[in-house]
């Protein structure tokens, strides 16, 4: 999985280095999304993009970046803290913050992986929260904002890639996601009918036979909201036909 990082130092050599470092991580791998000067040109980019971190100098003209830390605790889905300083005596103040890590220049690759691996699994558990936090509510991260989608609108989940389509009956979403995790967690609400599909039980309203251009001759089913139909594997099929018999 790779994490989307905003790079922040008022010394240009400094974000270049910080980059190429970066570029050199992996497990997990890293992609620099933006880069800024100050606090200020970081809460900008961040109105317009989502990021997993921000790595950021404490020294800078201005708005510090203790300062900087505070201001993306007042998002509403804020992205992890790493401080990269040439300076420890702010490492206590840094860690009251949240930080989730504290780096000291000159930076070794070893340790930017590391302070890498405990971003990955602060995600993890961020979007565990997520669901624990709002069990009728699917939180998807669109446009540098947090979409609360209710499962109640959901029509069904279909993983494409390493992102999973969240279809409602006006718009689609995309959520990134395991749909084997999403499977277990509300298998009340959502009935598996192909490896890469869940669609909700109760807009089912009937199996009909199909052609698919990758499947071949077969079922699809047809759900309330939605033109299109959804192939049903033969491994599902006769789970699929049971739930919509009793219809």
């Amino acid at each position: 999985m790779t994490i989307r990082v905003l790079v922040v130092d008022d010394e240009s050599l400094a974000r270049s280095r910080l980059k190429t470092l970066l570029g050199d991580c992996c497990q997990p791998t890293a992609q620099v999304m933006g880069e800024a000067a100050n606090a200020v040109q970081a809460m900008d980019f961040l109105q317009h993009h989502v990021v997993d971190a921000v790595l950021a100098d404490i020294h800078m003209p201005g708005a510090d970046g203790l300062m900087l830390a505070q201001a993306l605790r007042q998002l509403p889905q804020p992205p992890v803290v790493v401080f990269v300083t040439a300076f420890a005596e702010h490492a206590v103040q840094a860690f009251e913050l949240e930080a989730l890590d504290y780096l000291t220049k000159p930076v070794r690759l070893e340790r930017l992986q590391a302070a890498l691996q405990k971003i990955e699994r602060a995600r993890h558990q961020t979007a565990e929260a997520a669901y624990d936090a709002a069990e009728d509510v699917l939180v998807i991260q669109e446009r540098g904002r947090a979409e609360r989608v209710p499962l109640v609108q959901v029509l069904y989940l279909k993983a494409e890639l390493k992102y999973i389509t969240v279809r409602t009956g006006s718009r689609s979403f995309l959520l990134e996601g395991s749909l084997a995790e999403l499977e277990a967690r509300y298998a009340s609400r959502f009935i598996r009918i192909h490896r890469n599909a869940l669609v909700a039980r109760r807009a089912l309203r009937a199996l009909e036979k199909h052609h698919d251009p990758e499947e071949g001759e077969g079922w699809a089913v047809r759900l309330d909201g939605v033109q299109e139909l959804l192939f049903v594997s033969r491994r599902q099929l006769s789970a699929v036909r049971a739930l919509v018999s009793a219809l």
